[in-house]
């Protein structure tokens, strides 16, 4: 895990990214899914009808994203997790 280390930030998207790349050390891909959900609520959640989010993605999320995907493909082979 080189991502946000808690206690870094305040947020609870990085906090969330955290455990999510907890998880994913641990090949857990129920507990991966459900912070990855999490975190996609947690990004979108503020803003409202036709707000633009202007801040670029962190690299430490885009990588987050990138491992579920890949864990999901080693673990269901290809299938899509139920959820």
């Amino acid at each position: 895990m080189d991502g946000v280390r808690v206690g870094d930030e305040r947020r609870l998207g990085d906090r969330i990214v955290y455990a999510l790349e907890l998880a994913l050390d641990q090949g857990d891909l129920e507990i991966s899914e459900l912070l990855g959900k999490a975190l996609e609520t947690a990004l979108t959640r503020f803003g409202g009808p036709g707000a633009v989010d202007k801040r670029d993605v962190p690299e430490a999320i885009l990588t987050a994203f990138d491992r579920l995907d890949r864990l999901r493909h080693a673990k269901l082979g290809g299938r899509e997790a139920v959820g």
